[in-house]
């Protein structure tokens, strides 16, 4: 095996994989355990006037997303992923994450309208 940039991207993307998880992962628990609505739907660091309202969307979000990102882990470690799948899911899974928080976020914080 010949080490190059590609490899070295693959390495980064899956170690990068364990702290993201557990970020996720720990902002569900923060969410529904704690009751922490802090970081709920931010919008320029600024959360929602009600964030107890889009509390259970951002914890499934987070806590969906925390786990498939454990399963990709998982299945690359016990070599159940091939190459393919396990950076398909995790890019999916990772843009998907970012996009569904991106769309709670402008709906807490609309532009026009009532607010809140």
């Amino acid at each position: 095996m010949v080490f190059n940039a590609s490899i070295a991207l693959n390495w980064i993307l899956f170690l990068a994989l364990f702290p993201i998880a557990f970020f996720w992962l720990r902002r569900a628990w923060r969410i529904v355990v704690k009751r922490d609505f802090s970081e709920v739907a931010l919008k320029r660091g600024e959360p929602p006037a009600h964030p107890e309202k889009f509390a259970p969307f951002a914890a499934l979000i987070n806590l969906i997303a925390g786990i498939v990102v454990v399963f990709v882990i998982v299945g690359v470690v016990a070599a159940a992923l091939d190459f393919a799948n396990w950076t398909a899911i995790a890019g999916v899974t990772l843009w998907g994450k970012f996009f569904a928080d991106f769309i709670l976020s402008r709906h807490a914080h609309p532009m026009f309208g009532k607010k809140g």
